[in-house]
């Protein structure tokens, strides 16, 4: 504020006064007169008050004469231009800039609704005017607002857009069960269907109808029938299903299609067992809580990946497929389930493909309850084995009748790799234990011809497991490399030493690694258990 006298009150500044466009810049008021020293002060520009905002600078290759030159282009250009915005509602909003760009959207091929409220969308897709539609796109966070009937009449409003690829994605929960039923016409012209409605567990009902052109359908949060799907289908050629499929125990999914060549399920039900017959499938994925049985016939099929938990006692996997280069297969097994031999049961099975073949790896344990026995074969029809890993939960127990039985069932193993876990050193096998039957299974001959490479961890040094070294030994004559890795803070006795110093003595052609105290891995020569049975190393 400042006075009549022209005091300036302190703390106030001055209002500025506006300038309109008419009047020319002028200052504000005579500037105070300012003292100078030196020659660098002469050269200082004066303060000539608040300058005027900078003018925006015009491009030099431009006319400037502001003419909406966009607004001129065809329609089909401006079309272009909307449809690569990929959101109708954005869309719309052009028509801000001119009336030129009002309704176009309207006539674009691609519609595409992003979170436009549940009850707005048959108004907002009742103004599309194109017939038919490359493109449909309904994205939602939520459908819960409507009812079953007006879900279904949305998805009869999108069917007559006849859209050949559709997408209907976001949450959906009913808290009736009421079967969910898509009547007659199923999209003609649709080649993709998405439905992803999670949270739904509605099962899906095609009532007459069928999908003439179909190649792609992904479903998520249905129940429905896929062989009846499938049959409605000549065309598909991908199927992609997560959560629903409604089965008890002893249903079947029977998939028999000569067109399709990809197909993963993702199951959240019980499934009593799956039978494919695919000569054109070449991708095939299967996830389940639980699974019966399951039986793959596809001779093209390129990849084949399993996770499931078998719970029942005639649990079976069976598959052809000679074709085969990715293969990853992980199956738990509940107590309920069968042994393999004596009381080991079997817990985990892997089987995977890798560069050098085939790899399976047994997770076993003992079972003193269980009383199922069923051979390995009964359970997995295995492929030709090169590489075999067994993770055995000992108890004290001897395993070697059972590591020469496996052997035997993978004879052309070229790797062989034992994980001793969880062994309790005051934890004593009872005398005449069924784990040591036969009682002749360390003079036992097994055809171990391709077997190249021995790998033993948490070694104790008992007496059966250099005995079992030695069978090996005997057994593989094309052996060239045992590794051994001791129980950690343990060292095997000074006669256990001497014993495996001995075997390895007698197959001098044989590379013998073991790890040291510190973990290194050096030659069992130089290690410490060498030096406490005084192994005299050669210059």
């Amino acid at each position: 504020m400042e006075f009549r006298s022209g005091y300036r009150r302190p703390g106030l500044q001055p209002p500025r006064r506006r300038r309109s466009l008419e009047q020319p810049h002028r200052h504000l008021g005579p500037e105070p007169p300012r003292r100078h020293s030196g020659p660098e002060s002469s050269r200082r520009r004066p303060n000539r008050g608040p300058q005027p905002p900078p003018q925006p600078q015009r491009c030099p290759e431009g006319d400037g004469d502001a003419v909406d030159r966009i607004s001129d282009l065809p329609d089909h250009l401006l079309q272009e231009i909307l449809n690569r915005l990929r959101c109708t509602r954005t869309a719309a909003r052009t028509s801000i800039l001119s009336p030129r760009w009002r309704d176009l959207w309207r006539d674009l091929p691609d519609v595409c609704f992003r979170d436009v409220a549940a009850e707005a969308l048959p108004a907002a897709l009742a103004q599309v005017a194109r017939p038919e539609l490359s493109f449909l796109g309904i994205y939602n966070r939520s459908f819960s607002s409507l009812n079953m009937e007006g879900m279904a009449s949305l998805l009869r409003t999108a069917e007559r857009l006849a859209p050949v690829e559709l997408v209907v994605s976001g949450s959906l929960f009913w808290a009736i069960d009421i079967p969910f039923e898509l009547r007659q016409p199923c999209f003609h012209r649709a080649k993709s269907i998405t439905l992803d409605l999670a949270y739904c567990h509605q099962k899906l009902r095609i009532t007459g109808g069928d999908f003439p052109v179909l190649e792609m359908l992904s479903l998520s949060g249905l129940s429905f029938s896929i062989p009846d799907l499938i049959s409605r289908a000549p065309r598909l050629r991908s199927l992609q299903v997560r959560g629903g499929e409604r089965f008890n125990c002893r249903d079947k999914i029977l998939v028999d299609s000569t067109t399709i060549e990809e197909l993963r399920l993702d199951l959240w039900e019980l499934l009593g067992g799956i039978h494919i017959l695919a000569p054109s499938l070449k991708t095939f994925t299967l996830t389940t809580v639980s699974l019966r049985s399951i039986h793959v016939v596809a001779p093209v099929l390129k990849t084949f990946t399993l996770s499931a938990c078998m719970v029942w006692l005639d649990s079976s996997i069976a598959f052809s497929a000679p074709a085969v280069e990715h293969l990853s297969w992980k199956c738990d097994f509940t107590r309920t389930t069968q042994l393999i031999h004596w009381a080991w049961r079997l817990l985990n099975l892997k089987l995977g493909k890798k560069e050098d073949g085939y790899v399976l790896s047994l997770c076993l344990r003992i079972e003193d309850s269980a009383e199922h026995l069923r051979n390995l074969q009964e359970i997995v029809s295995l492929p030709t084995i090169s590489r075999l890993e067994l993770d055995l939960y000992l108890c004290g127990h001897v395993y070697g009748p059972t590591v020469l039985k496996l052997l035997g069932i993978c004879v052309d193993v070229q790797r062989l790799k034992l994980v001793l876990s969880n062994v309790d050193l005051f934890e004593v096998c009872p005398p005449n234990c069924g784990c040591n039957e036969p009682q002749d299974w360390r003079s036992q001959s097994v055809s171990l011809t391709a077997l190249e490479v021995v790998e033993m961890e948490n070694l104790c040094g008992s007496g059966h497991e250099i005995d079992f070294l030695k069978l090996v030994f005997r057994c593989a004559p094309l052996l060239k490399r045992v590794t051994l890795k001791p129980r950690p803070n343990t060292l095997p006795s000074i006669r256990s030493c001497k014993e495996i110093c001995n075997t390895f003595k007698e197959n001098s052609s044989v590379k013998c690694y073991a790890y040291d105290a510190c973990g290194k891995k050096v030659m069992y020569a130089r290690s410490t258990y060498a030096s406490r049975c005084r192994w005299e190393v050669k210059s």
